[in-house]
């Protein structure tokens, strides 16, 4: 017998969403890590917030919606309000019923703002990298370091030049010299020109930088800096400076061929972290071959070329946030905004991980 169509549904339903979710679904593992992370967080929420007021959104159902946002790659919180709308498993995931309705796009970035400027991020990753069953998964020796750029929300035309000579509206710059000491962008004044590689195009750019321990390859640690040329190298001293303080011993540090300075590598030593760097021997231009600051006293043991081996699944991490999440081009501008954005990519690529490694 034909069913017959109707083309609205009964007006009430008493079916929870909860009941619409798969129960294999991989969100449902996801948000159970989730909810008892942020329990944990609820005294650094509370720090945020005055004591009387209007009340504004829960930080937990914010974060819970950020995380979402990078998940699907929701390339706007306006747009991520409007599929939070309509969508019941994002409801479900976030925690609004389907009578609730859904926060104004400008108000859910001020509240934004606020974690952000509370460092809640951060405290985030290290709460659920501290979680019983996430902590067993991870390496406290052995590290790796890498870093990738990330795109300005930015256009090359808003690259001028800093004491105002460029009469015109900046769309013809094409033999032009432009150097970040002479130019800025309006737009985001804190990104950099920047060329990934000889003969590519430069482009308006931030630094994203991860470190990753090297059990499972799950990201530790992260920031993000303007792009130049030794950002990579700093960034790296600081983030293993803390692996190293935390760790208590001596660690080691995977890292490709731009990090293969003699001052970095000496920097690395002096505190108390054992370098496992690609060695940069390759013949320069003028033909001459290069000095490797990593010799065989180093590159002899078993454990650098399991470095080396290892220190390619940091790729992964970056290729996740660039094909799936919000780190290819950023909607953020500013370094502050950027690196929150760039550690809520790292938050929910551990986050898609870890129930797998938990479960195998």
């Amino acid at each position: 017998m034909r069913g017959a169509f109707v083309d609205q549904g009964g007006l009430f339903s008493y079916i929870m969403p909860e009941a619409r979710v798969p129960r294999d679904h991989p969100l449902r593992k996801i948000r159970e890590l989730v909810r008892e992370v942020l329990s944990g967080l609820n005294r650094s929420f509370g720090k945020l917030y005055a004591s009387e007021g209007r009340p504004s959104i829960p930080p937990e159902q914010l974060l819970s919606a950020l995380l979402l946002q990078v998940f699907y790659g929701i390339r706007s919180e306006r747009q991520l309000m409007e599929q939070l709308d309509y969508n019941l498993l994002y409801r479900w995931f976030v925690g609004l019923s389907p009578d609730n309705p859904v926060w104004d796009p400008t108000s859910f970035t001020k509240n934004r703002d606020r974690l952000q400027n509370g460092e809640v991020f951060t405290k985030f990753m290290a709460a659920l990298l501290n979680h019983p069953q996430v902590k067993p998964l991870l390496s406290d020796e052995h590290f790796s370091v890498d870093g990738t750029l990330i795109e300005a929300w930015a256009s090359q035309k808003s690259f001028r030049p800093k004491d105002g000579s460029d009469a015109g509206d900046g769309a013809n710059f094409h033999g032009q010299k432009r150097k970040n000491e002479t130019h800025a962008s309006t737009t985001d004044p804190d990104s950099r020109l920047y060329c990934k590689a000889a003969g590519r195009e430069a482009k308006l750019s931030y630094m994203g930088h991860a470190t990753m321990e090297n059990r499972h390859g799950l990201a530790v640690a992260g920031m993000v800096t303007q792009a130049n040329g030794t950002a990579e190298r700093l960034a790296s001293e600081i983030m293993l400076k803390a692996r190293s303080k935390a760790a208590g011993r001596r660690i080691t540090a995977g890292e490709d061929k731009a990090y293969d300075t003699a001052d970095h590598v000496a920097n690395l030593r002096a505190r108390n972290i054992t370098p496992h760097v690609t060695q940069n021997d390759s013949p320069t231009k003028t033909g001459r071959r290069r000095k490797s600051a990593i010799d065989a006293r180093t590159t002899r043991h078993q454990g650098y070329g399991m470095s080396q081996s290892r220190r390619a699944m940091i790729e992964c991490i970056f290729g996740w946030g660039k094909q799936h999440g919000t780190m290819r081009k950023t909607k953020h501008r500013g370094v502050l905004r950027v690196a929150a954005d760039f550690m809520l990519n790292l938050i929910a690529y551990n986050l898609i991980r870890i129930p797998k490694l938990v479960a195998a």
